[in-house]
């Protein structure tokens, strides 16, 4: 049986990975990590969260939450790593970066039919070969890319977010509570009264920031912007944005702050949480400096900054086929975030159909050809030929489903039909015979 190459060990890499290997076809993985690392990767693991540790919501109607448990549902490495590194986080799904990236390498590893080279990817082999090397990709890969896709030159900017430790965040200025009492009280909430908000934010858009070559803010994807971007476009723009008081109310006085800041727990044991939304770009000092004024973060350590990186993507409505293979050389398949796909579980979801239908080409198999009437196979679409105008990278949502057809009372409910609809789709497609073959080791 013919080997697949998978180059890059991410997120959509090691889903593909794991997708093909189970079903019994040899897999060459190829991680330029722990010899080489992208200026915002520090782990040799695979699949590292170098931005949010959150997956975001699990709520059925929501649609990130509904692609996470089609993907469930069909046996997604990402997804059983991600709930047995589980951490506190109200509705939403966060992890212990740590040990979901150290479950996914250990799992990959322990298959036999997986070979594990650590170099750098260079060269596009021949066969079939799925390109899963990120928007961090190497310049020597990048170049390749370039090759194959002369129309690939589009780029987007990613910001992450700083890291405090909880034991040096002042509790006397901050409460643990989730945004409407949903769920348990998992976030730590920073409060600023409308003075000590006006003050951050006039120091905030003036801050200096690191050099970025060719920055500009229209540069910069809406999902991950940095705050003090944010900051720039009013001055109540955070208060309308990440730091929202709304369904917050303070314990101490029973009342909503007039903003709030929120932390979300980075590991398992609870010992560090970042900032969310605070994405930035600027300087170590000029972080430390300006976040700092808020009340809570007063004396608050820093262990992770944060940092700007460049992301680059390639115009797949012109370039990829529904299974997200390039439609002038079929053998050649990418998977993750290059693709256009936004948000780490997207990323998984892609690298997961790509997995099923390389392995259903290579067995002989007819291919699953996932409908819009699920997400998984909607955001496929969307990225191969759905998108209006400007290709933007995208998260899923429930416009880019197929519509019901009939009406539903209420968004939470309507939401809800599609989702019922979509995962009653994905358990008649785990009936394929792609599906029965699969080793659960």
């Amino acid at each position: 049986m013919q080997t697949v190459t998978v180059l890059g060990a991410g997120l959509a890499g090691s889903e593909c990975a794991w997708q093909l290997a189970k079903r019994g076809i040899p897999v060459r993985l190829v991680e330029m990590k722990p010899l080489k690392k992208s200026p915002a990767h520090s782990s040799d693991y695979f699949a590292e969260l170098v931005c949010s540790n959150s997956l975001r919501s699990d709520e059925l109607t929501n649609a990130v939450g509904l692609l996470k448990e089609e993907m469930r549902r069909l046996g997604s490495l990402i997804l059983e790593s991600a709930d047995l590194n589980r951490v506190a986080a109200g509705g939403a799904l966060a992890v212990d970066r740590v040990g979901f990236s150290r479950t996914i390498t250990e799992r990959l590893q322990a298959l036999p039919n997986v070979e594990i080279v650590h170099a750098e990817a260079d060269t596009i082999p021949e066969g079939e070969v799925v390109i899963a090397t990120g928007p961090l990709s190497s310049d020597a890969i990048a170049d390749r890319i370039a090759a194959l896709c002369p129309e690939s030159d589009l780029h987007f900017y990613d910001a992450v977010a700083p890291i405090v430790t909880l034991e040096s965040v002042d509790m006397e200025s901050a409460f643990f509570a989730s945004r409407y009492d949903k769920g348990t009280a998992d976030y730590v909430n920073c409060p600023m009264d409308k003075e000590e908000y006006l003050s951050f934010v006039t120091e905030l858009v003036s801050a200096k920031e690191a050099p970025v070559h060719g920055f500009d803010d229209s540069g910069v994807f809406e999902g991950c912007m940095p705050v003090e971007v944010m900051a720039r476009r009013g001055v109540d723009t955070l208060r309308y944005g990440p730091l929202k008081p709304v369904g917050l109310r303070d314990p101490r006085t029973g009342k909503e702050n007039y903003a709030v800041v929120q932390l979300r727990r980075d590991n398992a044991d609870g010992t560090l949480y970042n900032l969310v939304g605070f994405q930035t770009h600027l300087t170590w000092g000029e972080q430390k400096r300006v976040f700092s004024m808020i009340p809570a973060l007063k004396n608050a350590e820093f262990v992770r900054y944060g940092v700007m990186h460049r992301n680059t993507y390639l115009n797949s409505p012109q370039l990829l086929d529904r299974y997200y293979r390039l439609r002038s050389d079929p053998r050649i398949s990418f998977a993750g975030q290059m693709t256009g796909v936004e948000g780490y579980v997207e990323s998984a979801a892609s690298g997961m159909l790509v997995g099923i239908e390389t392995a259903a080409r290579v067995l002989g198999l007819p291919p699953v050809d996932f409908p819009q009437e699920t997400a998984i196979g909607a955001l496929g679409l969307y990225i191969s030929g759905g998108s209006v105008g400007d290709f933007q990278p995208m998260n899923i949502n429930f416009g880019i489903i197929s519509p019901l057809g009939y009406r539903v009372k209420g968004k939470r409910n309507k939401n809800a039909e599609i989702s019922r609809r979509s995962l009653e789709w994905i358990d008649k497609i785990r009936e394929k015979e792609i599906f029965s073959n699969e080793d659960h080791r």
